[in-house]
């Protein structure tokens, strides 16, 4: 596997991101719970790089109790309190705040049509978005409709580029490069 070609974003990185690039980015994600956490992590990233999200994934699934929303739905104060003392997450009160108020639209959109599954994969009609440009883009038309709909239902920190990034994640656009062996 080291001898394989892949996408130059990651050529030259930490085994983290080489790890990342290999086993999760762009493979197509339908289960609920890693859509949330992806969710949760990608919303954390804004205005920082990915690296510094993956190197704290670990201490952000203890502190989040491994992003089991109905506890973090439940979040209080105190709750918040406590993350913004934990030193191995990213300690930014809005974005904390953030976290559990998408948590319960996260929720809500499960309720509304049967799993957040089912309405993300819903803007592309079920199918993986194939980036045919030579330019690698940041956002996107769908990246812009997905935004719109997830802030008019009330979340937070979930701009455009943010969302392109969180569809790149979960496999809902595949970036890979043509001299990517994942292309």
């Amino acid at each position: 596997m080291e001898n394989k070609r892949r996408c130059k974003w990651v050529e030259g990185k930490d085994e983290i991101y080489l790890n990342y690039h290999d086993k999760e980015w762009g493979k197509a994600v339908y289960d609920d719970k890693i859509l949330f956490e992806m969710l949760i992590l990608e919303c954390f990233q804004a205005g920082l790089s990915w690296i510094t999200i993956l190197k704290k994934r670990e201490s952000f699934r203890n502190a989040y109790d491994n992003f089991d929303i109905e506890k973090i739905i439940k979040y209080d104060e105190n709750k918040v309190d406590e993350l913004m003392k934990n030193d191995s997450i990213i300690r930014n009160k809005l974005k904390i705040k953030a976290s559990i108020n998408n948590a319960q639209v996260f929720k809500e959109i499960q309720k509304e049509f049967g799993s957040f599954s089912k309405y993300i994969w819903n803007f592309t009609d079920n199918k993986i978005i194939k980036n045919s440009e030579e330019n690698y883009l940041t956002k996107s038309h769908t990246s812009n409709i997905i935004t719109q709909d997830l802030k008019k239902r009330g979340m937070k920190f979930v701009g455009s580029v943010t969302i392109y990034s969180y569809l790149e994640a979960v496999g809902i656009i595949d970036n890979h490069t043509k001299e990517c062996y994942l292309y």
